[in-house]
């Protein structure tokens, strides 16, 4: 089967910088192809849920990962979990919350609903690019996930 069309990641960041330093990272640690990127939270659902311009797109063709930032316009980071977590379709896909907030509230809350890792960014560079590559070699290359569909 050639799954070539297959995202591996969806990153969901509004902040132009952070897409840039996110990107750059998972390219060198040569995890930089297939990925989707999504500006903000409506934008990240159309392309979940296979809705808007990404109706075309099976749903069975999730992401093996999702990072995903809080803080974002239109529909909040809180909602796309939720509502990833929630539907049985896309409930196993690895999602990780990567953003700028501490707050203890915004930690508990994701677990809540289902996050499988909660990371704030480091503001050093190499620390951030460190941070990311690990991220995607466990996500992608070692973590198992069910076979589903």
């Amino acid at each position: 089967m050639n799954d070539s069309h297959i995202i591996e990641i969806l990153l969901v960041e509004d902040s132009l910088e952070d897409l840039e330093l996110t990107q750059r990272a998972l390219r060198n640690a040569n995890l930089g192809n297939r990925i989707q990127i999504a500006r903000d939270g409506a934008e990240a659902l159309e392309f979940i849920f296979c809705e808007g311009p990404h109706a075309g797109r099976k749903i069975e063709d999730t992401p093996k990962l999702i990072l995903l930032d809080l803080k974002l316009p239109k529909v909040d980071g809180l909602e796309v979990l939720e509502r990833i977590k929630s539907d049985p379709r896309t409930r196993h896909v690895p999602v990780v919350v990567l953003t700028s907030s501490k707050e203890q509230v915004d930690v508990v809350k994701s677990y809540q609903l289902g996050v499988n890792s909660y990371i704030v960014k480091p503001v050093n560079f190499e620390s951030f690019t460190t941070a990311v590559q690990e991220l995607g070699m466990y996500w992608l290359l070692l973590n198992q996930p069910p076979q589903v569909g």
